[in-house]
């Protein structure tokens, strides 16, 4: 398992992660002290088969486990499970509150096709 903070410069440049806009992380922020989520837990990105366009994110709270990669941003600890990363990586993940609805949005270089729900692609 390897950490933002153990890579050097050259592989952050090179090996895009996961990024959280402010928003994101501030929403992620809220969900932790509403809800009590444990110290150790993390937020964890993945997809999942399904969705209109064969694939869906998912988002939840997760110990980090063997295989996965770790990234903070924005303050935020990350987990990625290693077989996700390849849909995953380079993913910008926003959160919206507006007049066209509340939630997480997700801003995907790998995805080929989108759906209107913006919460699946395909790749």
């Amino acid at each position: 398992m390897s950490t933002t903070a153990e890579l050097t410069a050259p592989e952050i440049a090179t090996t895009p992660g996961v990024t959280l806009s402010a928003a994101a992380a501030g929403e992620v922020k809220n969900i932790v002290s509403k809800n009590s989520i444990p110290e150790n837990y993390r937020l964890r990105i993945g997809v999942t088969g399904g969705g209109c366009s064969g694939m869906s994110y998912a988002l939840g709270f997760d110990t980090p486990k063997e295989g996965d990669e770790t990234f903070v941003s924005s303050g935020i600890e990350v987990v990625v499970d290693q077989r996700h990363l390849m849909y995953l990586s380079g993913i910008t993940i926003d959160f919206a509150d507006g007049l066209q609805g509340r939630g997480f949005t997700f801003n995907n270089p790998n995805a080929t096709k989108t759906c209107g729900c913006g919460s699946s692609f395909s790749a």
